[in-house]
């Protein structure tokens, strides 16, 4: 779920990115050289292959999001703050008074969060 996640954040980003299943496309496997060879040499078990402008990038495992930014040539520093679509990034935020405790008030202990 985190990789589809991922590749629907690099296509909002305005990156190219395309999915293959080896079960349903076979033949988009077979038709390019870099992947059919590896299959050739390594079997279905070394998938996922991650094919960026023809070449291989990674094998074995799913890129993360920072990596599938970095390929697309889109801003990484975005890609480790950003939420999959559909997910709300929870945390702690400052608040109104710098100088206050984490509760907003001064009587409470700095580190009541």
């Amino acid at each position: 779920m985190t990789f589809s996640a991922d590749m629907d954040w690099v296509r909002f980003q305005g990156g190219e990115i395309t999915r293959v299943n080896l079960a349903s496309e076979p033949l988009a496997f077979a038709q390019r050289e870099p992947v059919a060879a590896f299959l050739k040499l390594s079997g279905s078990e070394g998938l996922p292959l991650v094919l960026v402008d023809g070449v291989i990038a990674i094998t074995g495992r799913y890129p993360n999001r920072a990596q599938l930014a970095k390929w697309a040539g889109l801003d990484t520093s975005a890609a480790m703050v950003a939420a999959p679509a559909g997910v709300t990034m929870l945390g702690l935020t400052e608040t109104a008074n710098a100088d206050a405790g984490c509760c907003g008030d001064d009587s409470a202990p700095s580190t009541c969060c």
